[in-house]
């Protein structure tokens, strides 16, 4: 059976490939910043059971708080990269208490009452690594199997630091003298081995999820205006049944190709994004904004009746006449064109509704654009009056 000595350097040993291998994966991928907190702070905690392991054999009272700083320390940082994780950004939530209890640990420890020093730093290790269970628990919107077994790894490891602070509570050592060894230190060593390793086989689980996710993001956003794309408008409406109180806009920049041939490109761009800043406005629950290629978009709207989704197209229009962008010759507005297709009663698929906004927006065009025009095509009666803007 192994002894105490071997269970230690079998962790810094777990700790140290874990790290080698999390530094490797952020070095071929850097935006995955929180993978390098996590390397680091698990190379902290190999640095502290080195540290522990040379006090348990020579117990020198400041190798005592550099040991019991190390590990909050370590888990501090564990806590951070999941805070960069999951999106929490107020780090100070974490970083304050946890700097007052390592210096709380340095006083008493200072004083010669490191038994509660111990004490200290395993109840904050304790609460980070509930915390991080917690913040998984709550907050992770992935791929739940991953995100609970993270949760329970994290409170079994904060459980095994919780039962060697009370062991030490229970039999009132305060002052120690010495490394604590006792049941509770043997089954955290094992526990944190197993559990930590755990964690970082996870990490890089997490981290293969968080860039299977931003890929699809980057495949469904335009790049030029930071709309959805025509893929993501498929993706999202492609099996939906548009029903009466769903509509769909299209719109077409009017006289987009004269702008880039007088004006060049960069300005043509300039327009677009405009636009697209007018049209996200009007964002909200149930509304969606997509540029579907070139100087096309489409505005997809729920819960709303005819009226009032021919209302907003209308006022995106009006807004968008107001734009104005500076040009080498002069100032420049550009006014836009809209047509509206409508969801029935009996529901209608994507194509469909598509193709009614897609007549009415040549019908806009025909008409001498700058206006939308929502027309009822023959056939589809339930879907609301025949509206129509000049």
């Amino acid at each position: 059976m192994l002894d105490f000595s071997s269970l230690l350097l079998a962790a810094a040993l777990s700790g140290t490939c874990l790290s080698i291998t999390m530094f490797a994966i952020w070095l071929t991928t850097p935006r995955a910043r929180f993978v390098l907190t996590v390397a680091c702070g698990t190379l902290v905690l190999v640095v502290h059971v080195v540290a522990f392991w040379r006090y348990a054999k020579d117990a020198d009272p400041w190798l005592c708080q550099v040991v019991l700083a190390l590990l909050t320390l370590g888990f501090l940082i564990i806590c951070l990269s999941a805070m960069q994780y999951l999106g929490f950004r107020d780090y100070r939530r974490a970083v304050v208490p946890a700097l007052a209890a390592m210096a709380a640990c340095a006083l008493v420890t200072y004083l010669g009452f490191d038994g509660i020093g111990f004490q200290i730093t395993y109840a904050v290790v304790t609460v980070l690594l509930a915390a991080i269970g917690a913040m998984f628990w709550m907050k992770g919107d992935h791929d739940r199997r991953i995100l609970l077994v993270v949760s329970f790894l994290s409170g079994a490891c904060g459980l095994s630091f919780a039962l060697c602070g009370l062991t030490l509570l229970a039999q009132g050592q305060w002052v120690l003298g010495a490394a604590p060894d006792n049941w509770a230190e043997r089954l955290n060593s094992v526990v944190a081995v197993a559990c930590m390793t755990g964690l970082g086989a996870l990490t890089l689980s997490l981290h293969h999820l968080q860039a299977q996710i931003e890929l699809k993001a980057e495949t469904m956003t335009d790049p030029l205006t930071g709309l959805m794309n025509r893929r993501a408008l498929t993706e999202l409406y492609g099996d939906r049944s548009f029903g009466p109180f769903m509509a769909i806009a299209m719109f077409d920049l009017d006289h987009f190709k004269m702008t880039n041939d007088v004006f060049g490109h960069p300005v043509g761009d300039q327009v677009l994004c405009r636009f697209a800043a007018v049209i996200k406005k009007y964002g909200r629950a149930g509304v969606d904004a997509f540029r579907l290629g070139g100087e096309e978009f489409a505005l997809v709207m729920a819960r709303v009746t005819p009226e009032k989704a021919h209302d907003m197209a209308s006022r995106i229009g009006v807004a968008f006449g107001t734009e104005i962008v500076a040009t080498h010759r002069g100032p420049l507005r550009s006014s836009v064109s809209g047509g509206m297709g409508f969801g029935s009663t009996a529901g209608r698929p994507l194509d469909e509704v598509l193709a009614q906004a897609d007549a009415a927006l040549y019908a806009a065009k025909r008409a001498g654009r700058n206006r939308v025009i929502a027309q009822v095509e023959v056939g589809q009666p339930d879907v609301g009056p025949a509206l129509k803007t000049a």
